[in-house]
């Protein structure tokens, strides 16, 4: 099985690693230093029970890799349409495209069904073109580890086998390329599993992501520092809350546990993307997470005041700093 991973970055890179250890036909795309580094010295993942290096083909050029039987997107949302439109040499006939992407997903809507169905997400894919390019191809992700870039080839990853990745077909019928992806990764060691409800599962994600992760962007400090403050971990409280109440008006039934969630952020000493972004100076994503959900909930009558009012003051404080693909967005408009 040919598997390219499109972004080797701080998820991608920790895939890749274990998929290449496994012996499976793993490339990536990356660029810049961390690019260099990959090729001078191979792709160090840095675990808490290990180390290893996996030296993988690596390029920026996909034309140079052909088509593959999979490809993983791990690059974050403000990046994916240039992503897939460099894509088309890496996609044969019945190859799968599966996005490990934070936030709700530019193709959320696509295979839907009922009065929702089809619905396209301007903000995150402007012109249609990822749409128009992979269709049906796509498959739903979810990746659950904390992982970063401390420095180019090396990815550094908590716990990278304490929690499922979830793939999923977003018509919710699970095809023999899904089925295949998911043997790799067990082949690598990596747990997964196939979920039939893949929408149910990305809003407990971002649920998780927006317990906390909007209060670590404002603060600058991880996401344990925000649970230090009980005001804060009553913020959190609202926010989740918002968010269960949204999830109902769309029809889905996902896990929602606000304490647990409460529980885990009290013991967490990573710094959310988001945020790892926000300090690089790196475009965010901030339209996935924040501004399209507020859209969402405008569009369903749901109030979600908590969580406009942190998005307004993330606006305000990555403007400040010169950051792209910053968008207003009010839950009542």
């Amino acid at each position: 099985m040919r598997v390219c991973i499109f972004g080797a970055g701080a998820i991608g890179g920790f895939i890749a690693g274990y998929l290449a250890r496994a012996g499976l036909d793993v490339s990536v795309v990356a660029r810049g230093a961390h690019l260099a580094a990959i090729r001078a010295r191979g792709l160090m993942v840095d675990a808490p029970d290990e180390r290893f290096t996996a030296h993988v083909p690596a390029t920026d050029t996909p034309e140079e890799l052909g088509p593959q039987d999979a490809v993983l997107v791990t690059v974050k949302a403000p990046s994916l349409p240039r992503a897939v439109a460099q894509m088309a040499p890496l996609l044969g006939a019945e190859t799968s495209v599966t996005f490990l992407t934070n936030g709700v997903p530019w193709w959320y809507f696509h295979g839907h069904g009922g009065p929702l169905a089809d619905r396209q997400l301007d903000l995150l894919d402007p012109e249609g073109n990822m749409w128009r390019l992979l269709g049906m191809r796509t498959v739903g992700g979810i990746a659950w580890p904390a992982s970063s870039v401390p420095e180019p080839g090396v990815v550094r990853v908590m716990s990278p086998k304490s929690r499922a990745t979830i793939l999923g077909a977003i018509d919710g019928i699970t095809t023999p390329a899904i089925i295949a992806l998911a043997e790799a990764f067990r082949l690598a060691g990596l747990p997964v599993q196939i979920d039939t409800l893949i929408r149910d599962r990305i809003w407990e994600k971002l649920a998780f992501n927006l317990s906390a992760g909007p209060m670590c962007v404002l603060t600058e400090t991880p996401v344990r520092d925000t649970h230090m403050e009980p005001s804060l971990v009553a913020a959190s409280r609202r926010v989740v809350a918002e968010v269960a109440t949204l999830v109902r008006a769309l029809g889905c039934d996902s896990a929602i546990e606000v304490e647990r969630m409460v529980n885990i952020n009290t013991q967490l000493t990573h710094r959310p993307s988001i945020l790892q972004d926000l300090m690089a100076h790196r475009p965010m994503e901030i339209d996935a997470l924040y501004t399209v959900p507020l859209q969402l909930a405008a569009m369903m009558g749901i109030a979600m005041p908590t969580l406009e009012l942190l998005a307004a003051l993330i606006r305000v404080k990555a403007t400040g700093r010169g950051q792209t693909g910053i968008k207003a967005c009010t839950a009542g408009a």
